[in-house]
Formats: C-alpha cells, structure tokens, sequence
C-alpha cells in the first residue's frame, strides 16, 4: 500500500516511550567501541524491549502511525515491483553486485545470481553454498569475488566454523570463474590479515587489485596480531586468476603506539570505535580517489599508484559518529558522504532517544586541490521517520542516482527501509521517496531490514536482510533522467563516471 505518514504525529508517538526506556542506552553504551558491526556474524539475537516500548509500538500500529507487522508503505512515487524470498540460502542476506542483465547477492551462506532482464520477475539463475560470513560480493568481467570474515577451518566452500585462536584458521578473499552464470567455479582463494570484512575493487585492464577491509586485531589471534593500521592489497591476473596473490599492506595510520594513528577510541573519545583498520572503501577510478570508513577516522586518499595508496586527509566526528562505516562520492568527486553504524547495525538508532545526527549520514565537502584537499564538515542526514523499539535502523549501503547537476541517491537503513534523498545543496539534504516495512517483530528486537539499496539501469535493488530481494521503480521527475543512463556492470563501492 501507499501511505503518506504525518510525521509530526509519528514522531510525538513514537517518541515518548523511546525517551523513557533504558534499552537503547545500555545498547549505545555497550556496543559502539567492541562491536563487530553488521549484523549476522553470530547466531541470530533477539533483544528484549521493555513492556511500554511493545505498548507503544502496537497502539501506533493499531492507530495507522506506523505501518503494521511486516506492512508495505512508501511514498507515492514508488512503485514495489517484486520480491524474491530467500531459498537454498537461509543465512543473512548481504550486498549487491551487477553485471549486464545479472544481479548478485550476497549472503552469509554463498551468493544467488538473479536473471533481472524483467525486473517485475527476476528469475534465480545460480545459488552457490559457500559459507563465510559477510559475503561482500562484486563481480569484474568474468570473476566474482567474496570476502570471508569469520574464522573457518579451511578456504574451501565445505569448511567448517573454527576458532579464530587456531593458527590452521582461515579468512580471507574467494574468486569464482562466472564465465558461465549458472555453474560459477571457485579457482582461488588469499588468505588476509584479520579476514576481509568487505573489499573494493579498483579494475584495470590486464589486473583487478582488490583492497581489502578488515579490522579488531588481538594478540590471541594468530593471523590478525596488532598493529593493524592499514589494508590488504590483492592482485589478480585477469587471464590468470588462479596466481591471484596479496602484494602488500599499506599503513593508512602510522604512528606511535598499538593502534598507530587512528582514532584512540574510549576512553578518550567515549561511544567512538578505536581504528584498528578500514570498514569499508569506496573508489573513483575516474579521478584516481578513494574514500574510507575507518571505525572512528573518515579519510581520503589518492590511488593513483594502486599498490601504494597514500592519504590526503582525515577527520574525526567524536561527537556524533560511533563507527565510520562506509563511503560515496559524488560524481563531481567534491563531496563524500560518509555513515555511521552505531549500534553495529543491530540496534533500535532511529527514534527520539537518538536523535537526528546520530546514526546518521556526515556531508562533506571537498576543498582544494591535490594533495591538500581537505574534508570539509557540512550537514547530517537521517531518515524523518521515527521506527520503533523493535527496529533495528540506523545508516547502511546506498549509491548514487546519476542525474546530471544534482547529487541525489537511495540508501538502505535496515528496518528504517530505503531512503532516496538529496544533498545537492550540502548543508540542506532532503528525503525525496521512500520505501519500508513494518517491524518484522512488535515483541522483540530482531535483525532485519535493507542492508544495500542501490540504483541500477532504472531501476533500486535492495538485498532485504530477512524478507530478500526487492525491485523498486522509481518515478519522478527529479529522477528520471537517470533512466537514460545504462551500465554495462556496477559495484557501488567502484564508483563509476556516470557521464563519461
């Protein structure tokens, strides 16, 4: 159904109880500098809400201010087109990929390939068993790549899980040959310092160089020792993929102490995650940069030696960021916007407890030029619907809607759904469409959600943490004219030159 909310009304409901409850306190306070953000790399966890929170959440439900359990709204200028559910793979579903009519997702069990040439009926082309949590999946011609950030007992797909203590453990990247989409062949694997939380490719014609995020080393942990200030850098032979080979680990922190020269985290900066590597990288081939979200730094660099990655500049926010979790540019390549994942994407963020700067997105500006640009602070954006107590929401994946002259994108918040919104001007983002469901649960908190939304030839695609795939068409006039624009293969975190 379509439902245009008064916010007003939704956010004095859903505000109240919010105010009054300890759970998202105990939660903010206990998770940011420990957490393993993302949520899924243990069993499942429900997290109990108090009575008045549950009390809430249903007379809100029950007096149309919230949408009902598991119920579709959006904004007029959405149109829900499908939903594929989960099948050989139960386990929690992650990013996204494309290439020509194909789309990929990942999940904590393997990836799926869908056929989207009708994107009203996507049609299962392959599901590959390969466990290893999260699955950060992106495709380059005829590879596919995924990253392993769970302790397992070997690099094959019928590994087991295995403590992180035992030297014999394995983590790291995973090649498949997609030559053929329906049958995809793994042919190698790298093993990489603290596993590969996610990775960014940066393409090139003869090579792929992937850079790889990882991050909480400990001295217990044989294959992820301290310090662990920087990224892996693996090569692969296009021709060759089977010699795809770790070819260095630049330090992107240098400094005195542990942890180098990232942010110290608590006690210094309380609720902020010490930097013990990258989360997540996002590049612009086109202009030779990268941006990274690194627990508690935001950086820039340049790649134009992409062996040997050297930082522009860096910034910290230990007022309102928690954790630095991922990066976009947009296609001037003079603004990045950056998301913090407080509460490691497991918590209830989006409510009146919270407030609206944190677990939010930073805009900032790029000014100057060549080695001494600088990030330059402007606003924070956040989704202007309160969710309940039972919703884990916060900032996650998005990616830019090219429109020539504006800077606008869709980005997915969990239960918080998909957002599509405008920073054109940078100190006043604004909501333009969006997309949710209800809580997937009125009793207790439990993960769910959008975990990547991103726009592709037409169309938003969004990887749905519990309910699947979703395709979502969007019209409106500040947005059609991206339309027109085709490509021929997308990895969000290989940002593209949209109108090159």
């Amino acid at each position: 159904m379509t439902l245009l909310n008064d916010l007003r009304t939704r956010r004095r409901r859903l505000g109240v109880a919010a105010a009054c409850t300890g759970l998202l306190a105990a939660l903010l306070t206990a998770v940011p500098a420990a957490a393993t953000p993302d949520p899924g790399d243990g069993p499942a966890v429900r997290q109990q809400v108090s009575p008045g929170s549950r009390a809430e959440a249903a007379a809100a439900i029950a007096d149309g201010e919230i949408p009902g359990q598991d119920e579709i709204v959006h904004s007029d200028n959405i149109e829900h087109l499908a939903n594929i559910p989960k099948d050989a793979l139960p386990g929690t579903n992650s990013d996204l990929a494309f290439q020509g009519k194909y789309a990929f997702s990942g999940n904590y069990d393997g990836f799926r390939i869908f056929d989207i040439s009708n994107p009203k009926s996507p049609k299962t082309v392959a599901q590959v068993l390969c466990p290893g949590s999260q699955n950060d999946i992106s495709v380059s011609g005829d590879l596919l790549f995924l990253s392993t950030d769970s302790s397992r007992s070997d690099s094959s797909c019928n590994s087991t899980t295995q403590p992180v203590t035992e030297k014999s453990s394995w983590e790291g990247m995973k090649v498949f040959d997609i030559s053929d989409k329906a049958n995809p062949k793994y042919v190698a694997a790298v093993e990489t310092a603290c596993g590969s939380h996610t990775h960014t490719l940066v393409p090139e014609r003869k090579n792929v160089y992937i850079y790889v995020s990882s991050y909480s080393p400990n001295a217990a942990y044989p294959d992820c020792q301290p310090p662990h200030d920087g990224i892996s850098v693996i090569k692969v032979p296009r021709k060759a993929p089977e010699k795809a080979a770790l070819v260095g680990f630049p330090v992107l922190f240098p400094g005195e102490g542990p942890d180098g020269g990232g942010n110290p985290g608590s006690p210094t900066n309380p609720g902020v995650a010490k930097t013990t590597g990258c989360h997540d990288l996002t590049v612009l081939p086109s202009k030779d940069l990268a941006a990274g979200a690194c627990m508690g730094d935001g950086i820039l660099f340049s790649i134009k030696d992409p062996e040997h990655p050297k930082v522009i500049d860096q910034v910290q926010d230990n007022v309102n960021f928690a954790f630095w979790h991922s990066a976009t540019f947009n296609q001037k390549a003079n603004k990045v916007v950056f998301t913090d994942e407080l509460g490691g994407g497991g918590a209830a963020t989006c409510n009146a407890a919270t407030g609206p700067d944190k677990g939010a997105d930073g805009i900032y500006d790029i000014v100057g030029k060549g080695d001494k640009r600088k990030l330059v602070f402007r606003s924070y954006y956040k989704i202007p619907r309160y969710q309940a107590d039972t919703e884990n929401c916060v900032a996650h994946n998005g990616s830019l809607i090219p429109v020539k002259g504006k800077d606008i994108m869709v980005q997915a918040w969990y239960q918080g759904g998909v957002s599509v919104w405008d920073f054109t001007n940078s100190s006043k983002p604004k909501e333009i469409a969006y997309f949710e469901r209800g809580p997937l649960d009125t009793q207790v908190l439990r993960g769910a959600g959008s975990w990547s939304a991103y726009y592709y030839n037409g169309y938003i695609y969004s990887n749905d943490i519990a309910k699947g795939f979703d395709v979502l068409r969007l019209d409106d006039k500040r947005t059609d004219p991206a339309k027109r624009i085709r490509l021929p293969e997308l990895n969000v975190q290989t940002q593209p030159d949209y109108f090159d």
